[in-house]
């Protein structure tokens, strides 16, 4: 006998469930305990988001993610200011323009490698999620993370060929590895533990915790060059053991939370759908058996009645019984029905990522256009390096962080769907006018390029970037979720590498900087693509993640 969780399950009624129960055993229909049981399940299932309640084990959940994307967030952005470091250590002694500058090559290296391992890991990390287990995974994530954080930290060079930047591109990549499991599964597990009048708030709140980590990561910089300045002064290599402290401080959130992390549970949610799918293998076993005994019988083998799990079917019954199938992946995302949600969240990922860390990944560019870098090649390397640590506070504290939050405190009253279309729309706006304005805008108002360019930050982050994570961890099924929101966020990295690896190559085309204009207006034509792929993407407020997805399809 099949039974589905969909929407309108939740409307039945205890006593009609156990009529229906009844009417299916006096009808003929093979009721047995393991349907009971599955039934009883169902049940739990639907009062699963009206029982939730926050107590202890959530808030300990929610610090454990929340600490994850401040960690995250630290590793992947303070990459900014070491690679600016590394060029006063292994550049101090060229010439020109060149001076304490990494070269392109390697700067784009030691930036695009966290972003492939991360990619690689939502990918892999994502579908074990579903296969394994979300918190077993999520450890494993977090100890390959600390590992090769600390690993980053002793960077050398090792043997012709093997300089510095390569060990350093081997071990962040390795690094990003950990940080991509952190994607889907952090959505996953704060999703299936949440309450669906705040699920929408809490993944947003713990997504939003990587605008403290973008902030983090100068207040380090700055701390730890305030106390190595008077022996950077005297010798600017010194400022080796910056960086090396700078990365190694990236390991300690993750320390601190390894233990709660390693002895989280899965959510209720994800055990009733284990136990669901093995319930429905239980029945296509037992089929099996019945089938193979009336064969037996037909052929007239004789089978014992003790050789088989139920007594053998007469040849003259029909015998056509209903099980549970599970659809595959693959089965399921054949229709364009399910198939378009994937795209949807997916490529609205990837167009945002090539913005998000185009601007993100290079804000020197930003930082010198506003007139707050120095002068690399004549300040003193502490003041330098502090002067742009401020200037990345500045930025993060005018737009970007105040925009996470504004997404926590609005999804719930406007929806996830309607913020990243508002989103959306606004960003395609204010990178049309930066583009094609760019230059005038700097030559006639500094305030004025600061003003449009924090408006930017802000509707990044209140809009698609926050929502773009948000969307995954609820429009799919239980069955898919981790591995749907690793392909969807694995896009997005896509984007970053396409940004940094791509279209950042080509800022200094016709000049230094001269090419910026001209990136600002391609990244106006993504945004316009996400704004129109939003489309294909259902509104999840206030529904419960069975009746986002309507779970019943995942069964044939």
């Amino acid at each position: 006998m099949s039974f589905h969780n969909s929407s309108s399950a939740a409307d039945i009624s205890e006593i009609e469930k156990a009529r229906f129960v009844d009417d299916a055993t006096a009808s003929g229909l093979d009721i047995d305990k393991r349907d009971r049981e599955l039934l009883q399940r169902q049940r739990e299932l639907e009062d699963l988001d009206n029982t939730t309640k926050t107590n202890w084990e959530m808030i300990k959940k929610l610090t454990v993610c929340g600490v994850a994307f401040l960690n995250d967030a630290y590793d992947m952005f303070a990459i900014n200011i070491v690679a600016m470091i590394l060029g006063f250590v292994y550049y101090n002694d060229a010439t020109g323009s060149a001076k304490n500058t990494v070269p392109k090559k390697w700067d784009t290296l030691i930036k695009i490698s966290v972003q492939i391992g991360c990619l690689l890991g939502q990918l892999i990390m994502g579908r074990l999620g579903d296969k394994v287990g979300r918190t077993t995974v999520y450890s494993a994530g977090l100890m390959i993370a600390i590992i090769t954080t600390i690993a980053s930290a002793f960077s050398s060079s090792m043997v012709r060929g093997f300089n510095v930047f390569t060990v350093l591109f081997i071990w962040r990549l390795l690094l990003g590895f950990g940080i991509g499991s952190d994607y889907p599964l952090t959505a996953t597990i704060v999703s299936e533990y949440a309450s669906v009048h705040n699920r929408g708030k809490l993944i947003a709140a713990v997504f939003s915790c990587q605008g403290f980590g973008n902030v983090m990561a100068p207040i380090v910089g700055i701390i730890v060059t305030a106390c190595f300045k008077s022996s950077i002064d005297s010798d600017v290599l010194n400022l080796d053991y910056v960086w090396r402290i700078i990365v190694g401080i990236g390991c300690i959130p993750g320390v601190a939370t390894l233990y709660w992390r390693l002895t989280m549970e899965d959510s209720k949610r994800f055990q009733l759908e284990t136990a669901k799918a093995a319930a429905a293998t239980a029945d296509e076993e037992m089929l099996r058996e019945k089938l193979l005994a009336k064969q037996q019988y037909a052929e007239g083998r004789g089978i014992e009645a003790s050789s088989v799990a139920h007594t053998p079917v007469e040849p003259t019954e029909t015998f056509t019984p209903t099980i549970r199938r599970a659809k595959t992946f693959t089965q399921y995302f054949r229709e364009w029905r399910h198939l378009k949600v994937l795209l949807g969240t997916s490529i609205a990922w990837f167009a945002l990522d090539v913005a998000f860390y185009g601007i993100n990944l290079n804000s020197a560019i930003v930082i010198d256009a506003i007139g707050f870098a120095g002068d690399i090649v004549n300040d003193k390397p502490s003041h330098f390096i502090t002067r742009n640590c401020l200037g990345n506070i500045i930025i993060n504290l005018l737009g970007s962080v105040p925009g996470y939050w504004i997404a926590v405190f609005t999804i719930e009253k406007l929806g996830r769907k309607k913020i990243q279309l508002m989103g959306f729309a606004a960003l395609t706006v204010l990178y049309v006018v930066l583009g094609f304005a760019y230059h005038q805008i700097l030559d006639s108002s500094v305030a004025g390029f600061i003003v449009l360019f924090t408006c930017a930050q802000l509707f990044q982050n209140f809009g698609p970037n926050v929502t773009t994570f948000v969307i995954p961890g609820e429009v799919f099924p239980t069955r898919f979720r981790s591995t749907a929101h690793g392909i969807s966020a694995a896009m997005g990295k896509l984007g970053a590498i396409v940004a940094q690896g791509g279209f950042m190559q080509l800022k200094d085309r016709g000049g230094k900087n001269a090419f910026i204009d001209r990136l600002l207006q391609i990244f106006a034509l993504f945004m316009l693509v996400g704004f129109f792929v939003t489309f294909w993407i259902p509104e999840s407020k206030g529904k419960t993640l069975e009746e986002i997805c309507d779970e019943s399809e995942e069964y044939y």
